[in-house]
């Protein structure tokens, strides 16, 4: 059985895109985060896995996800290297035999590359998909292996290098999807050449 697991914040303004909204404000930087959840889910809802919303804070009702075959919880743990490794362990707990796990901020992710991920969780030990600065986001495992969680500054630019080093230290394969650019920082809308009006028509 697979299951994609997919962490968000709750759309509150102020907590959400707070580096981003240094420059284009917490208006602006609320509904650039509610742009990319829509874009999540219309990558998302194509798949023929089992999937989960897990929430940062609380449940929320009738908003996007609602109507579609989401199971929604909250995330649990103290920081985000907590979070991703209880949502993988409660998933193996559930009896999913391989699962994946994204964020709502990669601008370019669509189903062809979730449905990739999941081919390649087939023959592969782990999946990941880097982005440009220097985390990954998707990460997939056939078993939990719990130091790819801990001892990372989230965040940073290591994240990448320092999970892969751990995979690499227990022989384990893996395989990178394509880099992609999450969008945290106006830098990031600039790389990717994007303007905010087109953004968020």
């Amino acid at each position: 059985m697979d299951l994609l697991i997919i962490m968000i914040k709750n759309t509150i303004k102020g907590k959400v895109k707070t580096r981003l909204a240094v420059d284009i404000g917490e208006n602006l930087a609320l509904e650039v985060y509610q742009k990319l959840l829509e874009m999540t889910l219309s990558a998302t809802i194509p798949l023929h896995v089992d999937q989960w919303v897990l929430y940062s804070d609380f449940i929320e009702q009738n908003d996007i996800w609602q109507g579609y075959n989401y199971k929604k919880a909250i995330q649990e743990g103290k920081d985000l290297g907590d979070r991703m490794m209880n949502a993988f362990k409660n998933g193996f707990k559930e009896g999913y035999q391989h699962i994946c796990i994204i964020g709502s901020d990669c601008y370019l992710l669509d189903t062809k590359t979730l449905r990739k991920a999941f081919d390649k969780l087939k023959s592969y030990d782990f999946v990941i998909g880097p982005s440009t600065d220097g985390g990954y986001y998707l990460l997939g495992m056939n078993k939990l292996y719990k130091k790819v969680f801990q001892d990372k500054q989230w965040s940073s630019s290591k994240v990448l290098e320092h999970t892969l080093h751990d995979i690499k230290h227990q022989s384990f394969t893996y395989f990178l999807l394509k880099e992609f650019t999450d969008i945290d920082t106006k830098a990031d809308l600039d790389l990717l050449k994007i303007d905010l009006k087109d953004l968020l028509k």
